[in-house]
């Protein structure tokens, strides 16, 4: 194999836990009742169009985009809406979100069910623009930016390459394996469908080492898909990120403040691809996703295909429970991930993993004083001063933050992981790209 490709800056190797990279994805039960916030995605939040009262079937549009950065909804189950109220999602704050009580499953009809593969890709670049837009597919990696957007270059870029993230880099998370392990082939077309809207002939698929087997196959399947490569990579968070991913795929530098088509990529992650599959040529828009369920805890790590809108409860429920030393229930990974606040809150797009983690391992350290060690400076993979950034944004210094580049943060997390004074960095950072994201905001409308 070689030597394996990596990005140049930073990083760090946290413990994998990959603990349940061999359960096979099983189908959760549809639940009684959904709850399918209005925010899902990055950008403007969808309005609903659906009122209390009204009749759906699973696929049926029930909110409309709210911006050109913005992406349709539509019902996970078949039922009756019950009312379009807030409730508390996985950011913790109360956000509109529409309520339907299940009553069987019934399909839009226009939605083929069946497990067929249709690799005849009949449409134009345009047509599959709009068909991706239509179904209200959001990078499922976790950040949720519409995929249609990302697949229009502003006038005067063109894509060169499309980059496939099956990196999946965050501890114990496992959902993105077991894809490209059980939807091989649906990935490919779904690649192939990507290429075709953007007009590139190349394309790679990025998957770190540890996943050899995940290698392998595509390997095998992508000699029969002409301009797709497999590109294996060594392990070291936060390949993930699309900036870090580039560096290592073509050697590519994303200069600051500039999106990956600057040098002439696009970047889409491996569950993407497949909702792109089945959006293009199944007309199914994206009203489920595969969500792992894990923690040394859990009796049962498993990795489910979940409607949107199903309760967290009732996924850690199908894993057989929630262990009685749980410390913390988080949605993501340990790295980059959010508690919860409440098991009620919903699955949502970008919901790729249920992490329960024990009392013992959940817990804060106590902070220290800072030490000048430089180790936070020496991760960054964005070639920051973590320390300095977050002392700005702890004393209320937001122009020095921004003046010290702190909006190309990551927020990986490698700062605060590797911090030997426990110095919540990575909460004073995110507290600093708020701030400094609003003045930017609050600058361009003037």
């Amino acid at each position: 194999m070689g030597i394996l490709k990596t990005f140049a800056l930073g990083g760090v190797h946290p413990e994998e836990n990959k603990l349940s990279s061999h359960a096979a994805i099983e189908v959760l039960p549809v639940p009684k009742q959904v709850i399918v916030p209005l925010g899902q995605n990055l950008g403007a939040p969808s309005k609903a169009i659906v009122k209390k009262g009204d009749k759906v079937k699973v696929g049926q549009l029930i909110a409309e985009a709210g911006g050109f950065i913005s992406a349709n909804i539509h019902s996970p189950v078949s039922g009756t809406v019950l009312k379009i109220d807030p409730a508390i999602d996985s950011t913790g704050y109360r956000r509109p979100c529409v309520f339907i009580t299940v009553e069987g499953d019934e399909w839009d009809e226009n939605i083929d069910k069946t497990d067929t593969l249709i690799p005849e890709i009949a449409l134009t670049p345009e047509e599959i623009v709009n068909r991706i837009k239509s179904a209200g597919i959001v990078g499922l990696g976790g950040a949720t930016f519409p995929t249609s957007v990302k697949l229009m270059p502003p006038p005067g870029k063109t894509a060169e390459f499309l980059i496939i993230n099956g990196v999946e880099c965050e501890p114990y998370l496992t959902s993105d394996h077991r894809v490209m392990l059980e939807k091989g082939q649906e990935i490919m077309v779904g690649i192939q469908i990507l290429m075709k809207a953007l007009k590139v002939e190349k394309a790679f698929i990025g998957i770190e080492n540890n996943k050899k087997d995940a290698i392998t196959y595509l390997s095998e399947l992508s000699q029969s898909y002409q301009g797709i490569e497999v590109v294996p990579l060594k392990v070291q968070y936060p390949q993930g990120g699309e900036k870090q991913l580039i560096k290592a795929v073509v050697n590519r530098e994303v200069p600051s403040g500039k999106l990956p088509i600057e040098v002439g990529c696009v970047v889409q992650n491996v569950g993407t691809a497949l909702a792109v599959y089945e959006a293009v040529q199944k007309n199914k828009p994206l009203i489920e996703r595969v969500v792992t369920v894990t923690g040394k805890g859990v009796k049962k790590p498993s990795n489910f295909l979940v409607r949107i809108g199903t309760p967290v409860e009732q996924l850690i429920e199908a894993a057989e429970g929630l262990p009685e030393n749980t410390g913390k229930v988080i949605s993501g990974g340990p790295m980059m991930g959010k508690s919860l606040t409440s098991l009620d809150a919903p699955v949502v797009k970008g919901t790729s993993g249920i992490l329960i983690m024990e009392k013992e391992e959940s817990g804060r350290k106590t902070e220290s004083p800072c030490i000048r060690c430089s180790k936070c400076t020496y991760v960054c993979p964005m070639g920051l001063e973590p320390f300095l950034l977050a002392k700005a944004a702890k004393l209320g210094k937001f122009e020095m933050a921004e003046n010290e580049m702190i909006m190309d943060c990551i927020e990986c997390g490698s700062c605060q992981y590797t911090c030997p004074a426990n110095i919540p960095l990575l909460d004073y950072l995110r507290l600093g790209k708020l701030k400094v994201g609003q003045a930017i905001r609050n600058r361009n409308k003037k």
